[in-house]
């Protein structure tokens, strides 16, 4: 899905502030030399004059006209030049002032987006993703595998929560490798604070930097946006965001099972992934809640979607939270006795 028009087009408005403010920019410096060396402007208008004549021999079959044009202009222009220079003013002050100089300011090099672009379309999908309150830090290259321990064993499995970890690592960097042309859903669950919100933003930050819409939700304010749609159908923020909800790229979905639940609440999350997965639009979802609980609060149904169409991902641990208390006190312990000795 990427952009929307409105907001492909709202990107574009805003290359052509850039170009107007250019374009001011230019006049004004044009403006200032044009007072201070009025024989810079002489110069200008015999440049224009000569382009007029010599457009004219052009037009009258004189072969020569071109090449002898050029000539004056080199001699013109390098007159402009250190005119210029000689009055103070750097030699490119009359240039185009450009923010991107690779495009000029048009958003394209060629056919292809520029550098530019593509980075007020990150911006742009990282202002309507909903992340700002999240972690800034969520990134796998800060992503710490010494948090989850080796000697930590899932008791029906036998596995650690390090071998665990390292599993998903895999599956999550596979979701993100494959992401538009492959399908997938994950869910994530485990107990509170081993990581499932930390993984769910990274995965979305690679996403939104592949430039897909990325939208996230806490449970609760999922619920509260659909609710607000279904009950009050004029409002038109609501509905675009309840929109969106089912076409941006990639949904996620956080601490699902910390909102009040009842049926209205089931209904609409049944819908909400169900819709998505029909049109095959990938969901992340994290939970602290159990598979059994999950089928006890949300009916079979859900239940039935998530376990037959989302990767499984059950995260063990401690609460990294805690871990990294724990890990600061030490290091600012550490800090006080070195200065104290």
């Amino acid at each position: 899905m990427g952009l929307k028009n409105s907001q492909y087009y709202a990107i574009m408005r805003d290359y052509e502030r850039k170009q107007l403010r250019s374009h001011d920019i230019q006049t004004a410096r044009y403006e200032e030399v044009y007072k201070k060396l009025p024989e810079f402007k002489a110069l200008d208008e015999s440049i224009s004059i000569l382009s007029v004549q010599y457009g004219k021999k052009l037009l009258n079959g004189d072969d020569k006209a071109i090449s002898s044009l050029k000539e004056e202009l080199a001699i013109l222009r390098s007159s402009k030049k250190d005119l210029l220079v000689s009055a103070g003013f750097p030699e490119d002050y009359l240039e185009p002032v450009y923010e991107c100089s690779d495009c000029r300011d048009t958003g394209y090099i060629g056919n292809q987006k520029c550098h530019c672009f593509k980075k007020a379309i990150i911006r742009l999908l990282y202002e309507q993703s909903n992340m700002k309150e999240l972690p800034a830090d969520a990134d796998f290259r800060n992503f710490r595998l010494d948090f989850y321990s080796a000697s930590y064993y899932d008791k029906k499995t036998g596995r650690s929560a390090r071998a665990i970890m390292q599993d998903t690592l895999r599956i999550c960097h596979q979701f993100i490798d494959t992401f538009g042309s492959e399908f997938h859903n994950l869910f994530f669950y485990g107990d509170v604070g081993v990581g499932k919100t930390y993984l769910s933003t990274c995965i979305a930050r690679e996403i939104m930097d592949k430039e897909f819409s990325v939208l996230y939700f806490s449970a609760p304010q999922l619920f509260n946006a659909l609710a607000q749609t279904a009950f009050d159908k004029k409002d038109v923020d609501a509905r675009n965001m309840y929109e969106y909800i089912f076409s941006c790229d990639l949904l996620i979905i956080d601490d699902l099972g910390s909102e009040y639940t009842n049926a209205f609440i089931a209904s609409q999350f049944f819908t909400c992934i169900n819709e998505r997965l029909l049109d095959k639009k990938s969901t992340i979802i994290s939970t602290n809640l159990s598979l059994e609980s999950l089928a006890d609060l949300y009916t079979e149904r859900s239940f039935s979607r998530i376990t037959s169409s989302y990767t499984l991902l059950k995260i063990i641990g401690d609460d990294i939270r805690i871990k990294k208390k724990l890990e600061h006190r030490e290091d600012h312990s550490c800090y006080v006795e070195q200065n104290e000795s």
